[in-house]
């Protein structure tokens, strides 16, 4: 084998240009558009760093970050302990607890953690299968998904979530009932 022989000031070059470039090409897409973003068009939000390409598709990400229910209750923090919280009460309440006999809690944790988020306004959508799907075969019934909903509204005022901001989320809660129950 033979390798060509470089100077070290000729190598550093080499380094220093192939690392320019990778910095400068644009591999970030605007959160809004998948067009390429510009450079420090970006927020930081919850550990992901979004990406935009034009200021005003940045302003309108950080208004509506703020404008969300996701944000208003305090976000992915506030988000977990309520679902941890809800799940505690879900599975003492003899009404529906055996729904979740055979389920693997942790799974459906990070699963309603997701689908809350997304439902409340977060930045990362809802990539689970739709709520008619999911709850097909389980035979859930009018009082069964009343139970649910109770459960999550006393884990909302127990958290000392706003009233208007939990009435804001009951009413989307109430908006996937027919899905949920099949009808």
């Amino acid at each position: 084998m033979h390798f060509r022989k470089f100077s070290l000031p000729a190598l550093a070059f080499v380094l220093l240009f192939s690392l320019t470039e990778a910095q400068e090409s644009p591999s970030a897409v605007c959160f809004y558009t998948g067009a390429p973003a510009k450079p420090g068009l970006t927020i930081d939000y919850e550990g992901v760093t979004y990406a935009f390409s034009s200021e005003e598709k940045k302003a309108r990400f950080a208004q509506e970050r703020t404008a969300s229910l996701y944000q208003q209750i305090g976000g992915a923090a506030a988000l977990k302990a309520a679902v941890d919280l809800f799940y505690v009460k879900v599975l003492a309440d003899d009404r529906v607890n055996h729904f979740f006999e055979d389920t693997h809690m942790a799974s459906q944790n990070r699963k309603q953690m997701a689908f809350l988020a997304a439902a409340l306004g977060a930045p990362v959508p809802w990539k689970g299968r739709d709520m008619r799907t999911a709850h097909a075969n389980l035979d859930i019934r009018e009082p069964d998904f009343n139970a649910i909903a109770e459960n999550l509204q006393n884990t909302l005022t127990e958290l000392k979530i706003d009233e208007k901001l939990i009435a804001q989320i009951m009413t989307i809660v109430a908006g996937t009932k027919d899905d949920v129950l099949n009808r």
